[in-house]
């Protein structure tokens, strides 16, 4: 067996969520030598900015992606909220593994999203959990939150704010699921596209390694994934624009939920459609143009003015 490199982000979650990969490897693979380099982006250098407002795709994986074709390291291991939704010429996502719950969930001192009392202050960067929670509850105050999960969750013990939103997924796999107060339903808020996913990305030449790395391929969690990306492809949306996505596989049938908000969460467009898992993007699509026809046009035309 030969020796292979894999390209990460070097936060705590970053290489937690790498080593899980590589282990998984290890045991499939018996005598695989797998070396972990640290990659920093974009993304982990500009911390004191609203990620909306740096306005750049691909900031937490633009230098992995380098080094990627470069041929420095052989597979890049991503959260696919963070990976665009055009993948650049050469790469492929190779394998999705099995999905963690891909919602949303509140982190408090104790009250419930509900519960909170009037002009709450909630941590989150996010526009598009800002514009479902102003939607939900109007009288909230939103504020920006950025830093590993480990800074934002001793932010709130700090007391900087009442409350956080974070994703299920990111505690989870940190040990950290103890800390949540209330997970938020989807009907009050759908997570980002791809959240609760990992991407592994590799080369498309690279028929060694995309066989390697095959078998961590959860074919559910894959078209589900493909169905939320061709939706926000369809859209034209990404950091800048609050879409929430959310699809599974259940008996069967591929069903996929999207939202498309206004900033302020005054206006909101939701859908549902269902159809064959092996046509997940054209699932996308389909849910896309249903939400346009809603009124989605109107909120997107005014969000890129």
């Amino acid at each position: 067996m030969y020796k292979v490199a894999v390209g990460t982000r070097g936060s705590t979650l970053a290489l937690c969520q790498t080593n899980w990969v590589a282990d998984r490897l290890r045991a499939l693979h018996p005598g695989l030598e797998i070396e972990i380099r640290i990659i920093k982006t974009k993304g982990d250098k500009i911390l004191g900015v609203p990620l909306a407002k740096i306005g750049d795709k691909g900031l937490f994986v633009k230098e992995l992606e380098h080094a990627l074709r470069r041929g420095e390291i052989h597979f890049a291991v991503h959260s696919m909220k963070d990976v665009p939704t055009q993948v650049p010429g050469g790469l492929c996502i190779a394998a999705v593994p099995e999905r963690v719950d891909p919602s949303d969930v509140l982190i408090s001192n104790g009250p419930s999203l509900a519960e909170l009392p009037g002009g709450a202050r909630i941590g989150s960067s996010s526009l598009r959990r800002r514009a479902q929670l102003h939607n939900y509850r109007a009288d909230l105050e939103i504020l920006d939150l950025r830093g590993n999960l480990d800074t934002r969750l001793r932010k709130l013990d700090e007391g900087e704010y009442d409350a956080i939103v974070l994703a299920y997924a990111g505690l989870h796999r940190m040990g950290w699921a103890d800390r949540i107060t209330e997970t938020l339903p989807l009907e009050i808020c759908l997570p980002a596209v791809g959240q609760g996913a990992l991407a592994i990305q590799a080369r498309r030449g690279d028929a060694e390694t995309l066989d390697l790395l095959a078998k961590l391929d959860h074919p559910e969690s894959h078209a589900a994934v493909l169905a939320e990306r061709s939706l926000m492809q369809a859209l034209e949306g990404g950091c800048q624009v609050p879409v929430g996505a959310s699809a599974c596989v259940s008996n069967g049938t591929l069903k996929l939920a999207g939202v498309v908000a206004s900033l302020d969460g005054a206006q909101l467009v939701r859908g549902n459609v269902e159809g064959d898992p092996e046509e997940p993007e054209e699932l996308g699509r389909k849910l896309a143009n249903a939400l346009l026809a809603g009124g989605a046009d109107e909120i997107l035309e005014e969000l890129r003015r």
